[in-house]
């Protein structure tokens, strides 16, 4: 395991960001200001954030501490696979990499959406 802290912020997470939710401020601070720190937008999840409050793919993607992931290949057979583009870009963010080797921890407002996943979530309701 690392010291480092990898967070995914789903489509939810995002939209509540821009609605003033304090844990998902809180989020993006240390993301920007922490050493260790590293947030992550799926851009799929980044459009349904926006879709859902315009304005927030925009201001999320002007972050220092926020890094845009890409739709790339191997993310969107991934994508393919699942119901939701912004859910599956999310759990697919989240799964180990070489830069993220525990994988990452998925920020959200709706926690339900994950039950049953293999994935370690963050609920910003609490």
């Amino acid at each position: 395991m690392t010291d480092a802290v990898h967070i995914v912020l789903d489509d939810t997470a995002m939209a509540a960001a821009g609605q003033g939710n304090v844990l998902a401020s809180r989020l993006i601070h240390r993301g920007h200001a922490e050493s260790g720190w590293f947030l992550y937008a799926p851009a799929c999840a980044l459009v349904e954030a926006d879709r859902a409050r315009p304005g927030t793919a925009e201001h999320l993607a002007s972050l220092p501490g926020i890094t845009v992931l890409d739709l790339d290949l191997a993310a969107a057979l991934a994508v393919a696979q699942h119901k939701t583009w912004a859910a599956a870009h999310s759990h697919y963010a989240a799964q180990p990499t070489p830069d993220r080797p525990d994988g990452a921890i998925i920020a959200t407002t709706a926690p339900h959406r994950w039950a049953g996943e293999p994935v370690r979530v963050l609920d910003l309701t609490a």
